[in-house]
């Protein structure tokens, strides 16, 4: 799990997202971003996560919030992800794993009693000068924008 924490210097990073534009963390000085990490794009709960950031977007933005999603999916998995549930916001590739691994987010999962690697759902809210406001690491997919501003 992340030893990132309250606090902390939010690491900075420079990645493509689903249009091929290089996204940096430092682009969004001066506002709040909501940084949330997820596994897969196109599954159930990612897709619940998505959607429940989709639909409430304008009332974050208009909040002084900036979404920003992140996995270890390819550029075309992520356009495909967005253009299927007209995501607004930016999905960052990750495919080498540094961002993932930078944030403390990589690491052993279990499931069906199998132990893989992966993406731990954690989002994180970085405030306008780049420190980290918040963490989740129990994030509610169905309701994971909510859960940002019933933390803060």
């Amino acid at each position: 799990m992340t030893t990132l924490k309250q606090g902390d210097k939010a690491p900075n990073f420079t990645a493509k997202d689903q249009n091929g534009k290089t996204v940096s963390l430092t682009d969004f000085k001066g506002k709040t971003v909501i940084l949330y990490f997820y596994p897969k794009d196109d599954t159930p709960g990612c897709t619940a996560e998505a959607c429940d950031f989709r639909d409430n977007y304008q009332s974050l933005l208009s909040k002084g919030f900036e979404v920003i999603g992140v996995s270890t999916d390819d550029e075309k998995s992520h356009k495909k992800f967005e253009s299927k549930y007209n995501l607004p916001f930016p999905l960052i590739a990750d495919e080498d794993k540094k961002i993932v691994e930078a944030y403390g987010v990589w690491g052993e999962k279990n499931m069906y009693g199998k132990t893989y690697m992966g993406t731990m759902r954690t989002t994180f809210i970085i405030n306008a000068d780049g420190y980290i406001q918040k963490v989740i690491d129990k994030v509610d997919t169905k309701a994971s924008s909510q859960q940002v501003l019933n933390v803060l």
